[in-house]
């Protein structure tokens, strides 16, 4: 039952995530923002996430976990009504609005991971996180049918209060997990924790160097950087033209997209049930999956490939995601577990707009094929060397307990 609480609140906070770009979207097309408007928004929001996430991870480590989940929740619901009654009054208004929910958004990421820690025994883990990204997937798969359909009966305010309610679902869902804390020694008294506690800096490096004690995470982290950057950034800008060119029609983009989506749901159905006996190793291996997708787009190839392409990508990347946080989970210090996470999505989020910017001015530079091959090369060869640093072989600095023994290192 607790697990199933945070699972409703995860979803919910995931899919209020997804919702609000493609709310915005209707309300475009709507006119009642306009397309440079709705750049602003979108970067306020990710402005607000990339700076508070990395606070977010603190707090979380500092405080309750639950509480973190709860008040960053209630701030990104906050944030739902400003934004609906700015929408074609004021865009300053939207854009203030949008940076609180990204704040909120971005607290809430590494208390969640933290939260399945102490919620989920170590051994359960895996299917845990795999029902998770279910989800979400599944959430991003029927979310804008589901829209389009409320957008037939409701107006793009309406749609924007009911993102509102999905955080509020997220803030008071969840139940409470169990003591972040890395030992059994009892806590400081109020008096002596106030006087010592470092500040937010100081503390947010303690969990950067907790994560370096980990070569299997600066590694993953590396290889997971790359393919965002360039594999991600890649084949976000040139499909729609590689769909549009050389195919002359949309549906290769449709198709595609839906098929990456399709494959991840695959993948976490088959990583729920599977114990790879080297799961770095087969986790990185997915990882690199990403790369046929960008390779797919070089080759003048039947429609039909590159969007079986995107199926295997979909199916590597969550073969990656599942065991990576269960690893997180159970290795890093569980008092620092929320500030390792934050780095975490520090990369996810943070470099995917960095790379967006920096793929078309590339491929106006030195062509599509070159980039596209470059970046596919790039996907396959970093996740490669990243298998060859010690301990990424299980994600462990250590060879894993047997199956009956609890999972965490001590």
């Amino acid at each position: 039952m607790a697990f199933l609480r945070l699972w409703a609140g995860t979803t919910a906070s995931g899919l209020a995530t997804w919702a609000l770009p493609f709310v915005l979207g209707l309300a475009v097309l709507h006119r009642d923002l306009g397309a440079a408007g709705l750049g602003l928004v979108l970067a306020a929001r990710t402005a607000g996430f990339l700076l508070s996430v990395a606070v977010g991870g603190v707090l979380a480590d500092r405080h309750s976990r639950r509480a973190v989940v709860l008040w960053s929740a209630l701030a990104a619901a906050t944030a739902a009504p400003v934004l609906a009654g700015g929408l074609g009054r004021s865009l300053a208004l939207m854009t203030a609005a949008a940076a609180l929910a990204g704040a909120g958004q971005g607290a809430c990421r590494p208390a969640f991971q933290a939260l399945t820690a102490e919620t989920v025994a170590p051994e359960h883990r895996q299917e845990a996180n795999a029902a998770t990204t279910l989800a979400v997937r599944a959430s991003t798969l029927g979310g804008p049918a589901l829209t389009a359909l409320l957008a037939a009966f409701l107006d793009v305010r309406t749609l924007l209060l009911g993102i509102g309610l999905l955080w509020l679902v997220a803030a008071f869902v969840p139940g409470n997990g169990a003591s972040p804390r890395a030992d059994d020694s009892p806590p400081t008294s109020a008096t002596d924790e106030s006087t010592a506690r470092p500040g937010l800096r100081t503390e947010f490096l303690e969990g950067i160097r907790e994560a370096r004690r980990h070569p299997w995470f600066l590694a993953g982290l590396a290889a997971l950087a790359a393919v965002i950057t360039l594999g991600y950034s890649s084949t976000s800008v040139v499909l729609p033209l590689i769909s549009r060119d050389r195919y002359g029609t949309q549906w290769v983009l449709a198709a595609a997209m839906t098929a990456y989506t399709l494959g991840a749901l695959g993948g976490a159905l088959l990583i729920a049930r599977r114990r790879p006996r080297s799961p770095g190793w087969a986790a990185l291996a997915g990882l690199a999956a990403y790369g046929v997708a960008p390779l797919s787009l070089v080759l003048p190839v039947p429609p039909a490939v590159v969007v079986a392409a995107y199926a295997v990508a979909g199916v590597g990347i969550e073969w990656f995601n599942v065991p990576w946080f269960t690893a997180t989970q159970r290795e890093v210090a569980p008092d620092k577990l929320a500030r390792v996470s934050s780095l975490d999505f520090l990369v996810s989020y943070g470099l995917a707009p960095l790379g967006l910017a920096l793929i078309a001015p590339a491929v106006g530079v030195f062509g599509v094929t070159a980039v596209l091959g470059f970046c596919a090369a790039t996907c396959l060869l970093v996740p490669a060397l990243a298998a060859l640093v010690p301990t990424t072989r299980h994600f462990a600095r250590t060879a894993p307990p047997a199956p009956h023994r609890p999972g965490r290192r001590t």
